[in-house]
């Protein structure tokens, strides 16, 4: 029995040897297989200092681009709410400087003026005043139909404001449905003392306040109670 016992306890020493044995292999074995993991590329599963530095560097300059690309986009959109400045309806959206204004003056100086004799022009009702330089042969626009018109505005000191003869290409907008000031409005279709443009035509519109920006002006270049003078062409009924 002592033996057997004897016998027992040695093959549970030798079973727990082995156990030992096995359980360091297998240790030794995953910390290898840890060590050539960290040395094959694209298999690292730590970051080093230096990487971390990296990856914190590269995420702050694409946000710095991304910050630079969204200046980008609200200088463009500035611009070109300056040049759509009377595109309002009953109201001014302008939202430029007087400083964009002045660095701009230089280039509308060139704009040549629609001439015509003060004898032609015509008032309305509504104290608007018209002159057709070229009566046009094309077709009549109607309420709600999208027009492509050319312009160039002025105040009555001369100075111009916004053109899109300047910009290369004519503005399009849904004329009658108050995307626009309602002498623009009135002085293409046409209202009460004033004959409705056809495409081809060329025409000077002085709108006083009232059917213009009224007492407020608009975004501090076009002062309070301005009266703009307007030379449109009518381009294109779509």
């Amino acid at each position: 029995m002592t033996y057997s016992f004897c016998t027992q306890t040695r093959t549970t020493s030798s079973a727990f040897s082995a156990s030992k044995a096995l359980t360091s292999s297998l240790s030794s074995s995953s910390s290898s297989m840890k060590k050539r993991a960290m040395m094959m590329p694209g298999k690292t599963t730590t970051t080093s200092p230096l990487q971390r530095r990296t990856l914190k560097n590269g995420t702050a300059a694409r946000m710095r681009d991304e910050n630079d690309d969204d200046d980008v986009k609200r200088n463009a959109t500035n611009t070109n709410t300056f040049r759509r400045a009377f595109v309002t309806g009953a109201a001014s959206i302008f939202t430029a400087s007087a400083a964009f204004f002045q660095t701009s003056s230089s280039a509308f100086a060139k704009l040549p003026e629609f001439q015509y004799e003060d004898s032609e022009l015509r008032t309305a009702a509504s104290g608007m005043q018209y002159a057709d330089v070229v009566v046009g042969t094309g077709a009549s626009p109607q309420k709600g139909q999208t027009i492509q018109a050319h312009y160039t505005g002025r105040l009555t000191n001369g100075r111009t404001f916004d053109s899109s003869y300047e910009r290369g290409s004519p503005l399009k907008f849904k004329v009658g449905v108050r995307q626009v000031i309602q002498g623009w409005d009135d002085g293409i279709l046409g209202a009460e003392g004033i004959e409705g443009m056809k495409v081809g035509g060329k025409r000077v519109l002085i709108i006083p306040p009232e059917l213009g920006y009224g007492a407020r002006g608009a975004g501090g270049v076009i002062p309070g109670n301005a009266t703009l003078k307007f030379d449109v062409e009518l381009v294109a009924v779509l």
